[in-house]
C-alpha cells in the first residue's frame, strides 16, 4: 500500500521549536522534505553537547536518511554553503555524507544577491516597513509567480550567468529609479559579517562552486517513487501558520503558504497523500519583527519570558515579542491545517512558565463596543488593535520541569495548565517540551 506524507509545521508566528521536533521524529523517516520558505527559517537543532542552526537544510540532516529541499524553496547558496561548512565543522558529518544525503529539487529557486538588496531597499524607503529578515525571500518569489525566476537547474545550464545578469539588471533600474534608493548605502548582513552588494556579489558567485557538487533531482518524481516505494516521508515547514500569505496577518506575513495544504505544490504531491499533521505551538506566544500582537506583554513579565526562554531569532538575532497563548488563533490555525480530531499537537517551552508571578491565556476577543466575538465569527482580522483578549487566569508553579519525563509527575497547576488548553482546542496534545534538548521532553 501506498504511503502518505506527513507533514511537521508551526501555529503561531513561528519559532514555535520545530528543529527540535523534526529532529525527534526523524528516526521515524526515510526522508525529510523541506518545502517551502527560505533561509528566514531558524530550526535550532540541540544534540548533546552539540547546537546547530539549519536555515535551509532540512533538520533531518544528523540521522542516517535522505534531506530534501523542495521545489517550494528558495534558496540562497552563501547562506547554503555557511550552513555546509558549519555541519562539517560539527565533526558529524563530512562533504560525503552531506552529498549522500542532501537533495535540491531543480525547480527550487534562487535568491539572487539583487533580491536582498529590493527586501534592504523596499524597507528603507517605506513609511511603514514590514520589518523583513532582508534575505531576499519576497522578491525572489515574486520572480517566480512573474515567470522570471533563475531556478537553481539553470546553475547547470549554459547561460546561467547571463540570465542572472539580466534579472539583476531589471531590478537595478527599479531600485534606482522607482525607490530612488542608494545602492552604495545597503548593507548585507550574512553570518554577523556585513557585505556592501558588490563585495556580496562576489561571495555568492564563489559559493556556486560548492553548491554545483551536490545532487540535483526532479522533486516531484522522486518523492511519488518514494512513497510508491512504501517510504515514509515527512514534510517539514519553515515560519508559522499565522505568516502564511493568504491566511496570515496580512501584510506582516512570508510569502509562501506555511499551511500543510503548502506541501501539495511545494513537494508535487496531492490532497489525499497528505497524512498525518504535526501541530507546534508554544506554552506561550511570541513574534519577531512588526505586524499586530495583541496578548504582546510590554513589561516584566515579558521580558522574563523573552529572558527564560531564550527569545532571539535563529535567523537574524532579533529579540522576539513575548505574550500569553492566544487560543482562538490557535485553534483557527489547527482548522487551516487538518480536522481538529486528526492533527496531533505538541507544546514545546512549557519549563519557561515555571517560577512565572501570574500566567494567562487569550480565551476570546471582544470588539470595541465590548461585545464578544462568536467562535464561529472568528478570523485573521479579529487579530488586529480593533480587538481586546479576553483572558482566563492560571495558578502558577514554582517547580523546575526542566528534567520531568513523565506527564503525571508535573505539577498539578501545569497539568491544569495543558489539560485546559487540550480541552478548548479539542485537540490531543502527544508531546510537551520542557528544555531545548531532544531528551527534555514528555511524550504523553
Amino acid at each position: 500500500m501506498e504511503n502518505k506524507i506527513d507533514v511537521l509545521l508551526g501555529l503561531q508566528w513561528g519559532d514555535e521549536g520545530k528543529g527540535k521536533e523534526t529532529d525527534i521524529i526523524a528516526k521515524d523517516y526515510d526522508v525529510i522534505a523541506r518545502f517551502q520558505g527560505g533561509p528566514n527559517a531558524g530550526h535550532t537543532l540541540e544534540i548533546e553537547a552539540m547546537k546547530f542552526i539549519a536555515h535551509t537544510i532540512p533538520s533531518g540532516i544528523f540521522h542516517d536518511i535522505i534531506n530534501i529541499i523542495g521545489n517550494g524553496v528558495v534558496i540562497d547558496t552563501v547562506g547554503l554553503q555557511i550552513e555546509i561548512l558549519k555541519l562539517i565543522g560539527t565533526g558529524r558529518l563530512d562533504l560525503n555524507d552531506i552529498k549522500r544525503k542532501l537533495l535540491i529539487a531543480k525547480k527550487s529557486t534562487f535568491i539572487l544577491p539583487v533580491h536582498r538588496l529590493i527586501d534592504i531597499a523596499k524597507d528603507a524607503t517605506k513609511k511603514i516597513p514590514i520589518g523583513t529578515t532582508a534575505k531576499g525571500i519576497g522578491p525572489a518569489l515574486l520572480d517566480k509567480l512573474g515567470r522570471n525566476a533563475v531556478f537553481m537547474e539553470d546553475l547547470l545550464k549554459d547561460g546561467f550567468i547571463e540570465k542572472v545578469n539580466e534579472v539583476t539588471k531589471k531590478h537595478m533600474l527599479y531600485i534606482k529609479n522607482v525607490l530612488n534608493y542608494d545602492v552604495t548605502k545597503a548593507v548585507i548582513k550574512e553570518d554577523g559579517i556585513e557585505y556592501s552588494f558588490e563585495e556580496y556579489t562576489e561571495k555568492w558567485l564563489n559559493s556556486l562552486k560548492l553548491i554545483k557538487e551536490l545532487s540535483f533531482i526532479d522533486c516531484r518524481n522522486y518523492i511519488q517513487k518514494a512513497l510508491k516505494e512504501g517510504k515514509k516521508i515527512l514534510a517539514e515547514g519553515a515560519q508559522g501558520s499565522l505568516l502564511d500569505v493568504n491566511y496570515g496577518t496580512y501584510p506582516f506575513v512570508t510569502c509562501s503558504n506555511t499551511t500543510s495544504a503548502g506541501v501539495c505544490p511545494g513537494l508535487g504531491v496531492n490532497i489525499h497523500q497528505i497524512g498525518n499533521v504535526f501541530g507546534i505551538f508554544k506554552a506561550y506566544l511570541t513574534r519577531v519583527g512588526h505586524g499586530p500582537f495583541p496578548t504582546r506583554l510590554r513589561n516584566k513579565i515579558g521580558e522574563y519570558l523573552g529572558t527564560k526562554g531564550n527569545e532571539w531569532g535563529a535567523s537574524t538575532g532579533r529579540e522576539r515579542d513575548c505574550g500569553w497563548l492566544d487560543l482562538p488563533a490557535l485553534k483557527y490555525t489547527i482548522s487551516l491545517n487538518g480536522n481538529p480530531e486528526k492533527i496531533s499537537l505538541i507544546m514545546p517551552k512549557l519549563d519557561v512558565l515555571s517560577g512565572i508571578k501570574e500566567l494567562k491565556v487569550c480565551i476570546g476577543y471582544a470588539d470595541k463596543e465590548g461585545n464578544r466575538i462568536a467562535e464561529e465569527d472568528f478570523n485573521i482580522d479579529c487579530i488586529s488593535d480593533d480587538y481586546t483578549p479576553i483572558y482566563k487566569d492560571f495558578e502558577t508553579w514554582n517547580e523546575d520541569i526542566s528534567n520531568i519525563k513523565y506527564y503525571e509527575d508535573l505539577p498539578m497547576a501545569a497539568i491544569v495548565y495543558v489539560e485546559f488548553i487540550k480541552k478548548y482546542l479539542g485537540t490531543e496534545i502527544i508531546r510537551i517540551g520542557v528544555g531545548p534538548n531532544r531528551t527534555q521532553t514528555i511524550h504523553k
